[in-house]
């Protein structure tokens, strides 16, 4: 069964850095397509960081300059990363690892990342 498990977040000052990693268990094969969202209070979804099947990385405009998505795969990690720079208060959210495995699309348990000025 293939699982997804976050890991990264946290509570930080306005400008500070975090990288977020979604950690695939279950299955060794490459995505086709790979997401970060985030959700904050009060707003919807957010694509923040796509790298779609055969595609460059793409970035929401809120984020591009800041983030930057990128995935390890070998025959002993498969996973998902989403390094953040000069976070701002605005950035606050829970953050979701989404991918496509097979036709299949997976998503993580979430992490929480907390900006403050």
């Amino acid at each position: 069964q293939v699982q997804l498990v976050e890991s990264g977040g946290g509570s930080v000052q306005a400008g500070a850095s975090l990288r977020l990693s979604c950690e695939v268990y279950g299955t060794n094969f490459r995505p086709t397509a790979m997401r970060w969202y985030r959700l904050a209070p009060g707003k919807q979804r957010e694509l923040v960081a796509a790298i779609p099947d055969g595609g460059t990385p793409d970035y929401a405009e809120s984020v591009e300059g800041r983030f930057t998505i990128s995935h390890d795969h070998d025959t002993n990690k498969n996973a998902l990363y989403l390094q953040m720079n000069n976070l701002k208060p605005e950035d606050t959210a829970v953050y979701y690892c989404n991918l496509d495995i097979w036709k299949q699309s997976y998503w993580g348990q979430g992490t929480q990342v907390t900006v403050s000025s």
